[in-house]
C-alpha cells in the first residue's frame, strides 16, 4: 500500500497533532497538504481555489491556531463567512481543532442576540468569525478593532460576493491594518475575485486543487435517513437482506472503526478492521484473508482504504458521510468495477442532510433516498436463500444416511409438522424476527427549513406575490410552502424546507435563469 502523506509531515506542531489524533484524523486533504506548509513557512497571501467540503477550515485553522499560540489583549484573526450556519461550523471546528491552546474564539452572526455578542466581544478575543453584515454592525458601534490582525481569511468568498456582500467585505477590508496576512478561499475564480484580491492583497500565490470526476457508471448510490443511534441496525439490516454482501464500511474515526467491527462480530458477522495504527503486515494479513473471502466485511478509515484494489466488492456503505466529495468519490469508486455492478449505501442523520446535497452537487451524482428494510422483508429474503439452498442439496444428492433419518422420523409423524421441526431446530435463531430492532422514522426534509437569496428585486417589477409566482413556475414548488418573502430593490429572500431549496437551485441552475444561493448571514 502506498505511504500517504500525515499532518505531522506538514510542519504542524504536537499539540495540533494531538488535537488532530482526538478527532481521529489521519490524513490531509489536498487543500490542506498545499496550504497549511505555505501559511506555516512563508509571508505571502494567500489564494485557495477548491470546491465547498474538501477541508478548508482546517487548512487556514490550523496553522494560524498554531502561529497565534498566546493571547493577546486585541484581536488577532477575523475570518468572513457567508452564512449564519458556516460562522456557527468555522467557529465550532476551530474550537475543536485548538487543543489545548487557551485562544478564544467567538462567533459574530446576524439572528443571535447583539447585545450577547457584544458582551463578549468585551472581554479579551483573539479570533473573531463573523457574517459581513453583523461585523458591519460592531465596526460601527466601536465594539470591534481590526487594526492589529495578523489574519484576515475570506472563507467562500465567491458565495458573499454573490450573496452581495461585496460593499461590506471592502468597507471591513479598509478598516483592518496592512502588514496582516490575506487569504481568500474561493470554490471559483470569479473576475471579481481577482479585482478583490489586487485591490486589497499584497503578493499572494494562488493554491489549486484539482477536482476529481465520478468515473464509474455501474454503481447504485443510494442513502437512508436515520438517527446516528439506529446506524447499525440499519447496517445489519442491509448486510442480511442480501444473497451475497461481501464489502467496505467506511467510518470516519480509527475509533469508530475498532467500535462498529466489534459491535459487527458480537452480532456474529465475520468481519475485520482497518486503519492506520495497523502494522503494514497486519494490513497484508486482513487484506489477503479479505481478498480470500474468509471474512466478507472489512470496516475501514479513508486513509486506510488507499491502495485496495479489489474489484468484485458489492457493497460500499458510508457509516459516516466522509468529509467533502472527493473522499465520497474515492469510496464509491471501491465499487462496481470490472463490469460488475455495485451498491453505495450513505446513511445520513437529520443534521447532515445539507452536507450529503453539497457532496452531491460537488460530485456531480445522483444520489436517492430509499427507506431501510423491514424486519419482515429480511427474514422472507432469508426463507427463499434456505429453500433455494435445500433444492440445490436435492439436485446435488444426499447421503443415504440421511434418507434412513429421514425415513424413521416420517414414520412418526406427518411429513410437514416433520420439516417444520427440522426447519425450527436448525433455524430458529437465524429466522428470528428478535435479532432486529425496531428503526425509528425520520424525516429530513421537514427538520429544518433554509433562506435562500434570489437575484431578482423591485427593479425587475417583482414584489411578494410575483415572486412566489415566478418561483412556483420555475421549479414547481407549490407557492404554499414558500415563506418570509422579503423583496428588495435588487434582490430578494424566500424561506423554504431543505428539501425545497435543493430543489428550487437544481431549477434555476439547469435553466441558468438566475443565480440562488442559500443564505442566512444578512439577518440582523
Amino acid at each position: 500500500m502506498a505511504k500517504s502523506e500525515s499532518f505531522r509531515e506538514l510542519g504542524l506542531s504536537e499539540s495540533i497533532l494531538k488535537a488532530l489524533e482526538k478527532k481521529g484524523f489521519e490524513e490531509p486533504t489536498q487543500i490542506q497538504k498545499k496550504t497549511i506548509p505555505e501559511l506555516l513557512n512563508n509571508d505571502v497571501d494567500i489564494i485557495g481555489q477548491a470546491q465547498t467540503g474538501t477541508g478548508k477550515t482546517a487548512a487556514f485553522g490550523l496553522p494560524i491556531i498554531d502561529n497565534l499560540k498566546e493571547r493577546k489583549n486585541y484581536i488577532q484573526a477575523l475570518i468572513l463567512t457567508p452564512t449564519r450556519e458556516l460562522t456557527i461550523q468555522v467557529s465550532g471546528e476551530l474550537n475543536s481543532l485548538k487543543g489545548e491552546s487557551t485562544l478564544k474564539i467567538v462567533p459574530v452572526y446576524g439572528g443571535q442576540s447583539i447585545e450577547k455578542q457584544a458582551a463578549q466581544l468585551k472581554k479579551s478575543v483573539d479570533i473573531v468569525v463573523g457574517t459581513p453584515g453583523r461585523i458591519i454592525d460592531h465596526l460601527e458601534n466601536k465594539r470591534l478593532n481590526f487594526m492589529q490582525l495578523k489574519y484576515l481569511v475570506l472563507d467562500e468568498a465567491d458565495e458573499m460576493l454573490n450573496i452581495g456582500f461585496i460593499e461590506e467585505i471592502e468597507k471591513i477590508m479598509a478598516r483592518t491594518n496592512k502588514d496582516k496576512r490575506t487569504l481568500l478561499f474561493s470554490a471559483t475564480m470569479p473576475k471579481r475575485i481577482i479585482n478583490l484580491s489586487e485591490k486589497y492583497m499584497k503578493e499572494y500565490k494562488i493554491l489549486k486543487t484539482t477536482r476529481e470526476q465520478l468515473t464509474t457508471n455501474l454503481t447504485d448510490q443510494i442513502y437512508f435517513e436515520v438517527t446516528e443511534s439506529d446506524k447499525l441496525e440499519a447496517l445489519c439490516r442491509i448486510i442480511d437482506i442480501e444473497d451475497e454482501f461481501y464489502g467496505l464500511i467506511f467510518c470516519r474515526t480509527k475509533r469508530d472503526v475498532d467500535s462498529i467491527a466489534e459491535k459487527l462480530t458480537n452480532r456474529g458477522y465475520d468481519v475485520e478492521a482497518m486503519h492506520g495504527d495497523l502494522s503494514q503486515h497486519q494490513r497484508e494479513r486482513i487484506m489477503d484473508k479479505f481478498r480470500k473471502k474468509w471474512c466478507n466485511i472489512l470496516v475501514v478509515t479513508d486513509i486506510a482504504s488507499r491502495g485496495l484494489d479489489i474489484t468484485d466488492l458489492t457493497h460500499v456503505i458510508n457509516f459516516a458521510l466522509p468529509q467533502d466529495h472527493e473522499s465520497y468519490i474515492h469510496r464509491i469508486g471501491r465499487t462496481g468495477r470490472a463490469g460488475k455492478p455495485g451498491r453505495a449505501i450513505t446513511f445520513i442523520t437529520p443534521s447532515e442532510y445539507n452536507k450529503l446535497t453539497r457532496i452531491r452537487k460537488s460530485a456531480k451524482t445522483d444520489i436517492r433516498k430509499e427507506s431501510v428494510p423491514s424486519i419482515k422483508k429480511i427474514i422472507s429474503n432469508k426463507k427463499k436463500r434456505l429453500q433455494a439452498n435445500i433444492y440445490n442439496l436435492i439436485n446435488e444428492g444426499i447421503e443415504d444416511e440421511y434418507f434412513d433419518f429421514a425415513r424413521s422420523l416420517l414414520n412418526e409423524k406427518d411429513p410437514a409438522s416433520t420439516i417444520a421441526a427440522v426447519l425450527k431446530s436448525a433455524f430458529d435463531t437465524e429466522l428470528s424476527e428478535d435479532n432486529y430492532n425496531e428503526i425509528r422514522d425520520v424525516s429530513i426534509d421537514t427538520k429544518g427549513t433554509t433562506r435562500l437569496f434570489v437575484a431578482k428585486g423591485k427593479q425587475d417589477q417583482m414584489g411578494p406575490r410575483k415572486l412566489v409566482s415566478y418561483i412556483e413556475k420555475q421549479s414547481k414548488v407549490f407557492g404554499k410552502r414558500i415563506h418570509a418573502v422579503q423583496v428588495y430593490d435588487k434582490f430578494s429572500f424566500i424561506t423554504v424546507s431543505f428539501k425545497d431549496a435543493e430543489t428550487i437551485l437544481d431549477a434555476f441552475s439547469s435553466k441558468n435563469k438566475t443565480r440562488s444561493v442559500v443564505e442566512k448571514a444578512k439577518a440582523k
